[in-house]
């Protein structure tokens, strides 16, 4: 029992380090590449998009959340606003400063008319109003006619303030942008189709009456060049009279340029994003998309060469397994699936060597029988012969059975479905109807099961079967007088299920035999009645539930290993 205490049914692996790989920053082994593989790999660069949808799909999703973002910006355009707001409130306030001017040149006491000219030069007054460059001044009476007007002029050069900046920084991709906005708008308006145009006088005169009863009033409009323009109208009092209007209107297109240098900064911010994001898009692509690709192109050569060539050598996928990441599970499964689908082809094979090999000695000897009794002549030899013949095919029709019962057992296992029993239940049944083979062979039948149930998840049926199995070779290799016991025994995670028996134990050279297919130990007299499949499916089986199966000899403690054994052990270990 010195090896049950190193069973460990559970597999315990350390969880790897969750690091960040960037592109093809892992190598696998120089042994597990094919050539063709690695020729690919030299062929492509960083990236392969003319053949990587998926790298494609990664750049383009990336530029379409780019893209969306910056239109969204420029579509609320939040910086446009701010300063609409701005120039019209300091509009309103220079309009309210060319009225004061007016207000105070007036006399007090004395009757006022603009139109006239009545106690106020109002030509002259707006001349010598200051404006900046391209604003124009408008002066009307209460009858809504222009008395005087003026326009902004360049004018020498005012001395410097420190700390005020001009902005005159380029807009070519704003301007780019608009030009072509323009263009395709044009092409797609229709032609007959012309928006209305507003000079600076218009938009002041249509204020009028709105100042002349005291209000101040503010309105946007474009001017010929399609350039913003701003108009305010403010009233002008003569001891609480109105008796004029003075308009200004802003210089065209000043908040055009000021929102174009403005979208000019987001849309350079937006191509060094692009740049950006296509680098960190290939980067990533290439961690994903190229060993992806390589893990693909594994199993195509692989498919072309055993389905097309019939090429002998193995598909070798590469080992991505240092990566932590779902990469590197995808490569250690495929890796997985591989090996273990060669493992069952192997097995598939030798199983089929063994099977006809097996198959043939029976026939042999039928061969032989058949032969012998075409020229007997005594009865006694033919009924012999008769015998032997009898004996090969029932040989052969209990080899073929469990040959089939074999190579049904891996889809079986599949298919069933595992329940929750009590084990020492089961073995409480089998032991009480083997029990009787066993006293009637002279055995003697011994349990050793705990009193508390011990509560399994498998299949029944099929875990019924290895202990059928083991119980009942054990009493064929007992003679009259011996004696097997079955015990039971539960640990942390597992239960242990013993079978000893007091036969002469398995031979030493046996013992790393007894569970591969077709290989049968018997004692003398029972040649033939057992096909050397029931330890092998009795493994299959306890391997399929996850516990793991041995057989040892029993002896004394200090005994020598080369001693005779008492017996014979075999350990059944199952997980709780």
């Amino acid at each position: 029992m010195t090896l049950a205490s190193r069973i460990d049914l559970r597999d315990r692996t350390e969880a790897r380090r969750a690091d960040v790989v960037l592109g093809e920053d892992w190598t696998a082994p120089e042994g597990f590449v094919e050539s063709e593989l690695k020729a690919g790999r030299e062929r492509r660069g960083l990236i392969s998009l003319n053949r990587s949808p998926l790298a494609r799909k990664i750049i383009t999703f990336n530029l379409m959340a780019m893209i969306v973002l910056v239109a969204g910006v420029l579509y609320l355009n939040p910086f446009r606003d701010s300063l609409v707001l701005q120039r019209e409130s300091g509009l309103v306030a220079e309009a309210q400063l060319v009225a004061d001017v007016f207000e105070a040149q007036l006399p007090a006491g004395a009757p006022v008319n603009l139109a006239t000219g009545d106690g106020l030069d109002a030509t002259a007054t707006a001349r010598g109003v200051e404006l900046p460059e391209g604003a124009e001044l408008f002066v009307f009476d209460t009858q809504e006619s222009l008395v005087a007007s003026t326009v902004g002029m360049d004018r020498p050069a005012r001395e410097k303030v420190t700390g005020l900046q001009l902005d005159h920084r380029s807009t070519l991709i704003t301007d780019l942008l608009n030009s072509v906005w323009e263009t395709i708008a044009g092409l797609l308006a229709p032609q007959n189709t012309q928006n209305p145009v507003f000079g600076g006088e218009d938009l002041a005169r249509d204020l009028v009456p709105a100042a002349l009863a005291g209000e101040t009033q503010i309105r946007t409009g474009r001017d010929v060049a399609g350039d913003a323009i701003f108009t305010v109208a403010t009233p002008i009092r003569h001891e609480g009279q109105v008796i004029g209007v003075a308009a200004i209107t802003s210089v065209a297109g000043e908040i055009d340029q000021l929102v174009r240098v403005e979208r000019e900064q987001v849309l350079q911010m937006f191509v060094i994003a692009i740049v950006v994001s296509i680098g960190l898009s290939l980067v990533l692509a290439s961690t994903i998309a190229n060993p992806l690709s390589d893990l693909a192109a594994a199993a195509e050569l692989g498919r072309d060469k055993n389905a097309r060539k019939m090429s002998p050598n193995r598909v070798r996928i590469p080992d991505l397994t240092a990566r932590p990441d779902e990469i590197g599970r995808l490569s250690g499964a495929m890796r997985g699936m591989v090996a273990a689908l060669y493992e069952r082809i192997e097995s598939n094979e030798q199983f089929a060597a063994d099977v006809a090999h097996e198959i043939k000695n029976p026939l042999a000897s039928l061969r032989s029988a058949v032969g012998t009794l075409r020229v007997a002549k005594r009865d006694d030899q033919r009924e012999k012969l008769l015998s032997v013949i009898d004996h090969d095919v029932r040989r052969l029709d209990r080899l073929v059975s469990d040959i089939s019962n074999a190579s049904r057992l891996d889809s079986e296992l599949v298919k069933e479905e595992e329940d929750t029993f009590n084990l020492l239940k089961m073995l409480g049944n089998l032991a009480e109807y083997l029990g009787q083979e066993a006293k009637a062979k002279g055995v003697d039948f011994i349990t050793d099961l705990p009193p508390e149930p011990i509560v399994i998840q498998g299949l029944e049926g099929r875990l019924a079967q290895v202990f059928v199995n083991l119980i009942t070779n054990a009493i064929s290799f007992c003679q009259e007088g011996d004696a097997v016991r079955v015990w039971a025994r539960k640990r942390e995670n597992r239960v242990l299920v013993v079978v000893e028996d007091t036969g002469p134990g398995i031979p030493d050279q046996a013992l790393t035999k007894i569970f591969k297919r077709f290989y049968s130990e018997r004692p003398p007299g029972q040649f033939g009645e057992h096909s050397g499949l029931g330890l092998a499916i009795s493994k299959q089986i306890v391997e399929a539930h996850g516990g793991v199966i041995w057989a040892e000899n029993i002896r004394p403690t200090d005994a020598d290993i080369t001693s005779e054994p008492l017996g014979a052990r075999f350990v059944v270990g199952l997980p709780l």
